[in-house]
């Protein structure tokens, strides 16, 4: 797996020890994150079907819903599948491109979930602070480039740290001990001076971590204020109800996050960077379709049309006998 380049050994591929290198805890970890995995791509799916379905739910909020619910499911597929794959054939292989590729793209979508997170809580802001002007504020063509600044961002970050990253040299070492090529474990196995790397890490992870974290701290800042002023309490808790599910998914990915990217890669602990790497590639994107369909009225009414025979009925004309 290793290639001569002058005096030196690069490496042309990693290997990648997965979360456990014991033999027996192999199966278990198979399963529980094939049911993961399968659970978030069903979910999510089911998230972005309800929301096309539905008119009702042609609204900006469910349009960036969507939108999350895609980079959820493009997220965990980043690295699942490839470990799964590698857990079912017993090996820790993966070529050094693709490992370049797997990188590239789960920073692409870590970036993208904080932005979209910050979008929508800029939505929830106009929707509850402005209610009046909602509709002539966030109109077809804002929401669309608020759903598309995200995928340039996300996409400039991931380029510059690969570009960084592809002048380094991985000498004898090529053991990753995670369970996808991530960047803090890539720097570390490094040979090379990675100091720019490193900074540019923590100004990067500074940066797409606090603008969307201070926009989704400015806007609820304002809501609790705004629903502070409302004289009914039924009037309260529904304002309230509709910033619920978008607070809980907040609270629960900025709270994983943080430990990972927002410092260099030194002074993470052993393992903590595959636990908070399963946290938030993998937890965080399959609780988000339980958190938005059981405290949203309106997706679980789309969820159930969706699920219905009324929906599936007229794609398959084989199934009306069937019906009482």
């Amino acid at each position: 797996i290793n290639m001569h380049q002058g005096n030196r050994t690069t490496v042309s591929g990693f290997l990648l020890l997965g979360l456990s290198n014991q033999a027996e805890q192999q199966k278990v970890l198979f399963v529980l994150f094939l049911g993961m995995y399968l659970v978030t791509v069903v979910g999510n799916g089911l998230i972005i079907l309800a929301i096309g379905l539905d008119s009702y739910l042609h609204t900006p909020m469910y349009f960036f819903l969507a939108n999350l619910s895609f980079a959820d499911i493009s997220s965990v597929s980043t690295s699942v599948p490839k470990m799964l794959m590698n857990i079912q054939t017993k090996t820790q292989s993966i070529s050094y491109e693709n490992c370049i590729t797997q990188m590239y793209f789960s920073i692409v979508f870590v970036v993208i979930d904080n932005f979209l997170l910050g979008v929508m809580a800029y939505d929830r802001f106009v929707a509850i602070c402005h209610p009046l002007n909602y509709m002539t504020i966030m109109q077809p063509r804002l929401c669309i480039s608020l759903a598309v600044i995200p995928w340039v961002l996300s996409n400039a970050v991931a380029l510059i740290h690969t570009l960084l990253l592809l002048p380094l040299l991985f000498c004898d070492s090529n053991t990753l001990p995670h369970f996808f090529c991530d960047l803090a474990p890539l720097l570390k196995l490094s040979c090379s001076d990675t100091r720019i790397n490193e900074l540019v890490l923590f100004i990067a992870g500074l940066s797409v971590v606090t603008f969307p974290f201070a926009l989704i701290l400015f806007s609820y800042i304002c809501i609790v204020r705004a629903v502070l002023r409302i004289s009914s309490t039924e009037g309260k808790w529904k304002a309230f109800s509709t910033c619920g599910s978008h607070l809980t998914v907040v609270l629960l990915f900025y709270g994983t996050i943080v430990g990972v990217y927002f410092f260099p890669s030194t002074t993470h602990p052993d393992g903590g960077d595959k636990i908070g790497a399963v946290l938030f590639t993998v937890v965080t994107p399959m609780m988000n379709p339980f958190i938005y369909s059981l405290r949203n009225k309106d997706m679980k009414g789309a969820l159930r049309k969706l699920l219905s025979r009324k929906i599936f009925l007229p794609l398959m004309p084989w199934a009306s006998d069937l019906s009482p």
